[in-house]
């Protein structure tokens, strides 16, 4: 995604292997590439996995990583908004990519909505994104995006980038995160849990019982932000149950 979209570069060969390395594992998966912008981690990603294909939604950068990457048959760019774009049919694969701060959450939701079509998802973020992704219950930066994130996936941090490292800098540091499917997922019905987690967190310093409006299901009288996903995925199918 270009400037005008608020994207800052990352140029450093070093800094984009690791990504790379991260994102590919084994090297047998599909690489959807959300952002490629000049092409830097695009190059990286080529190395290592079978096939990338990129997501770009600016025309010139488009036009840049045509040109740049013409002779590599398994390259394949798709000009568009990110958020339009299915990624069911591009499944299995792993999802990567530069993430603007503003679109953190529908990506987020988006690249989980693919279920057992994701091999894993590695996300160059702000770091207090990455700081909120892999929060654990009771800390200052667990909230709903946590909730979200680790119902389906463990979450770890790979490294901290420097905003020095990015051209334009930005302001805020960022940081890599990596997110791998779990092979037992915390929820259930994954999208029931996103509602009532939405539900839960929207008012954080309230109690369970002032947020849902009743105090007959397990931990009324706690916060969100201190219960773990199962407890949480346990108060909503109770929940679920006494409206019924």
């Amino acid at each position: 995604m270009g400037r005008p979209l608020g994207q800052h570069f990352l140029f450093d060969p070093g800094i984009l292997g690791r990504i790379a390395a991260a994102a590919c594992g084994g090297g047998d998966s599909r690489v959807i590439e959300i952002g490629c912008g000049p092409g830097g981690l695009t190059e990286q990603l080529l190395m290592r996995a079978p096939e990338v294909v990129g997501i770009e939604t600016d025309p010139k950068l488009a036009a840049g990583l045509r040109a740049r990457f013409a002779s590599n048959p398994r390259f394949r760019l798709i000009e568009g908004d990110v958020l339009e774009i299915d990624f069911a049919p591009l499944a299995p694969a792993v999802v990567c990519g530069n993430i603007p701060y503003y679109i953190t959450g529908p990506i987020l939701r988006k690249t989980l909505a693919l279920g057992a079509g994701l091999v894993r998802a590695v996300f160059l973020v702000q770091r207090e994104v990455a700081d909120r992704l892999a929060a654990r219950p009771g800390s200052r930066d667990y909230g709903y995006l946590s909730a979200a994130a680790q119902a389906l996936c463990s979450v770890e941090k790979v490294m901290t980038v420097r905003a020095g490292a990015f051209r334009p800098p930005p302001k805020v540091d960022s940081a890599v995160v990596r997110l791998t499917p779990l092979a037992a997922p915390r929820a259930g019905d994954y999208q029931a849990f996103l509602d009532f987690a939405e539900q839960c967190f929207r008012h954080k310093r309230k109690t369970l019982r002032n947020n849902l409006g009743r105090g007959d299901i397990p931990f009324a009288s706690r916060r969100a932000e201190e219960l773990t996903v199962e407890q949480l995925e346990q108060v909503r199918a109770e929940w679920a149950a006494k409206r019924a």
